[in-house]
């Protein structure tokens, strides 16, 4: 399912390349002129990044595997480490000679195509190595620096065209891998056609740089005398729509992947129409997107709309529309899937939208910033908000809990309350975390509220607005938070060993106030008290009440700024 969900994108995007090409990297061209002469060597990278060119699709393997009109250093300039040569070992001996034999094979290569097709374009690169114009490419002023490089990819340009060798149109049909390749049934499309021997390299962040998806170069994974894509049959061209969708999505510019950790992650909807391409961009701002950018609150406030319109119809897909989710992880030799879901969009959006309407929780910030987005979260149960520092298996954790819809982690949960505690700081993200964690929870407790909830009796909910009122009271009479510092952890874990003794404080700095909020504070006390159990405070909370103490405490904290709004 996964195979043909890629394949059916290759088809459905208009910027994909043709069968038989890749788009590729490629940092210098050396330019030449008709008659095959060396002109110069031409640094096309932008930002230290090569620039991305069509050329004819390949990979090396361990073998002699050169490529055609576009390679590295190695194959395409004989170029040898100056160390390989400085020690004449046995072992840099066979080194050297392999070295020579994969130059000589891609000139033989080159040279075979050109002479097939009568090219002049690509006769003039043959010409360029018949001439030994190769020297000359070593006293450029840039070879000082290609030589350096541990991965550097060029090709050839003649002077005075815009277009590079490798799009040339004539080399399209010698670039077919059928010479390795039998026929068969293709898993993907059901057709009988030829089958791919190997697949092609796909690596992503973490894994090798010949990471494959599918692969089977062990024998201990043949059967039937089967070998290497005879165990899982695809066809040429099958192959080559999902690998360069999978390139296409994995790519550094991508805005169909986010990365989690060491983990990759790749969506996409069925359709290219308005609606799907509007709900991929919104998953990229969403989980994807850096937090540098401008005005992020704005953005996830955008997912957010655009999630509840589709889930409403007011933006209408149809039943064949679906949105893909694929989790990747390095391995040793392929690549990992460690998640993958296919799913309606319609429902995707429902799941979306409950994972906002669980985290919404009252803001009463002036300056509204975004909490409800991956990184937010991630950075308010981590230490100095630093997101390395959280539990490695956290982070996707969370993200699959959000698109399935299922309870958050409970790690999730125990970091903030940890958080809490360490730093005496309940933010509204840390707030919006424990309220969205204990709702989706399946217990008779009542689900929490948005904002304060004057008819929750749960006693740690109550004991956190109690002491939310007990707090102010002394921050309008003394100008401090101490009560906060020095018993609220207590206060939230052990009520009966802590409220005895703040209230008795209370009674000290009330006296300070004017009558009229004496009177305010005090009915509001007796309204919270008088719902308190008649066995007096609770000797102990667990922790899911004492989640509920601190979200009752944020509540309360809330609704005093937004009366004090109100008032002026």
């Amino acid at each position: 399912m996964i195979l043909k969900a890629l394949y059916d994108y290759y088809d459905r995007d208009a910027e994909s390349v043709p069968y038989g090409y890749q788009l590729q990297s490629l940092s210098f061209l050396i330019v030449i002129d008709e008659n095959g002469k060396f002109q110069y060597i031409e640094d096309c990278r932008q930002e230290n990044r090569g620039t991305n060119f069509l050329v004819p699709a390949g990979s090396h393997n361990n073998g002699i595997s050169p490529l055609l009109y576009w390679d590295n250093p190695m194959y395409l300039l004989d170029y040898i480490h100056e160390k390989d040569i400085d020690n004449p070992n046995d072992k840099q001996k066979q080194k050297v000679k392999k070295a020579r034999k994969k130059h000589l094979s891609f000139v033989e290569r080159c040279k075979r195509v050109a002479e097939a097709t009568n090219d002049k374009d690509l006769l003039a690169v043959s010409k360029f190595y018949e001439l030994g114009e190769i020297d000359k490419v070593y006293n450029d002023d840039l070879w000082n620096y290609i030589k350096t490089q541990t991965s550097v990819w060029l090709s050839f340009r003649i002077r005075g065209k815009l277009d590079i060798i490798t799009e040339n149109s004539n080399l399209l049909q010698f670039n077919s891998k059928s010479d390795n390749s039998h026929k068969g049934i293709c898993l993907i499309t059901g057709e009988y056609a030829e089958i791919a021997r190997l697949c092609t390299n796909t690596p992503i962040i973490g894994s090798k740089s010949s990471a494959k998806l599918v692969s089977f170069n062990d024998s201990s994974y043949c059967s039937y005398n089967m070998e290497q894509g005879e165990n899982s049959p695809i066809s040429l061209a099958a192959e080559f729509a999902f690998s360069s969708s999978l390139k296409k999505l994995i790519s550094g510019d991508s805005r169909n992947k986010f990365l989690i950790g060491n983990r990759t992650y790749l969506f996409w909807a069925s359709s290219g129409n308005e609606v799907c391409s509007t709900a991929e961009e919104c998953i990229f701002s969403l989980f994807g997107a850096n937090s540098a950018d401008d005005n992020p609150n704005r953005q996830v406030e955008q997912v957010q709309k655009v999630f509840k319109s589709i889930y409403s119809g007011v933006l209408q897909t149809s039943l064949d529309d679906k949105f893909y989710i694929l989790g990747l992880a390095p391995n040793s030799a392929r690549i990992a899937v460690v998640y993958w879901a296919e799913i309606e969009l319609r429902k995707f959006a429902e799941i979306i939208c409950r994972h906002f309407d669980d985290m919404e929780i009252i803001d009463g910030r002036k300056e509204k910033k975004p909490y409800m987005g991956l990184r937010s979260i991630l950075s308010a149960v981590a230490l100095d908000g630093k997101q390395s520092e959280v539990s490695p298996n956290l982070p996707d954790a969370v993200v699959k809990s959000i698109f399935q819809g299922t309870p958050y982690p409970y790690t999730l949960y125990a970091g903030c309350i940890r958080r809490i505690r360490a730093e005496q700081s309940l933010t509204i993200t840390r707030a919006a975390i424990i309220k969205a964690y204990l709702n989706r929870l399946d217990n008779p407790e009542q689900k929490i509220d948005i904002m304060l909830d004057k008819e929750n009796k749960n006693q740690g909910y109550l004991c956190g607005r109690l002491f939310a009122v007990l707090e102010k009271i002394q921050e309008e009479a003394n100008n401090q938070h101490s009560i906060r510092e020095r018993y609220m952890n207590s206060a939230s874990a052990t009520p009966a060993m802590v409220f005895p003794t703040i209230l008795n404080l209370s009674c000290h700095h009330i006296e300070k106030l004017n009558e009229g909020r004496t009177v305010q504070f005090e009915k509001l006390k007796q309204e919270i008290v008088d719902k308190i159990s008649a066995d007096g405070f609770p000797a102990h909370l667990d922790l899911q009440d004492q989640g509920r103490f601190f979200v009752g405490y944020y509540h309360q904290r809330q609704d005093f700024f937004e009366k004090k709004a109100e008032n002026n």
